[in-house]
């Protein structure tokens, strides 16, 4: 593993390879500060906070939009950045929905959510009606999703088969910025983040 595990990376905020998942929280009051909406296609029209990324993100982001258009692949994003009140909300309707077991499997608490940390997107296309769908993975966009995410620097943060690991469903559909030379290493030795900060 190319980064030592006593790294003060994985809490650090300002790196893009802060972890957010059950065990590494985020504080109530975290906001990105460099957050912008990345000039792709988006579901919806109108302007939301959900929209926004941190910039090194939201270029990357940009960059591979443009080659999925090149490569006639037709994605949209759907949901960016969500602050600590939003997904405390989102928790709260999963768990009243479908009961806690089912909503600890398929959403974050607050606190433990990507989205928080502006570094990570939900991509969806019209072949799966725009919605977050395991199927996602095994429509053409899914899979050039998958194959082109790292070459821009993201990689597929909840992977089928390391759900013991991440702690969460296998989401095709859920992007994570880690840059580059990290989301190129993970994704060439099947691995997560986790496994990659050494932080299993």
């Amino acid at each position: 593993i190319p980064i030592p595990s006593s790294s003060n990376l994985v809490t650090n905020t300002d790196s893009v390879l802060v972890l957010a998942n059950k065990k590494y929280r985020l504080h109530a009051d975290y906001t990105p500060k460099d957050l912008v909406v990345p000039n792709v296609k988006f579901v919806s029209e109108e302007y939301h906070s959900k929209k926004l990324m941190r910039q090194d993100a939201s270029k990357a982001l940009e960059e591979l939009f443009s080659q999925a258009k090149r490569d006639d692949i037709d994605i949209f994003a759907l949901s960016g950045y969500r602050s600590y009140q939003r997904q405390e909300y989102i928790f709260s309707s999963k768990v009243m929905e479908r009961g806690i077991n089912v909503a600890n499997q398929t959403s974050a608490k607050p606190g433990e959510s990507e989205h928080q940390t502006g570094l990570a997107m939900d991509v969806t296309s019209p072949s799966v009606n725009f919605q977050l769908t395991q199927y996602f993975g095994q429509t053409k966009e899914g899979k050039w999703l998958e194959e082109n995410a790292p070459k821009y620097g993201f990689i597929i943060r909840y992977p089928a088969g390391k759900e013991d690991i991440t702690k969460y469903n296998y989401e095709p559909w859920h992007i994570r910025y880690v840059g580059t030379d990290a989301a190129q290493y993970i994704m060439n030795n099947n691995i997560t983040l986790e496994e990659y900060l050494g932080k299993v």
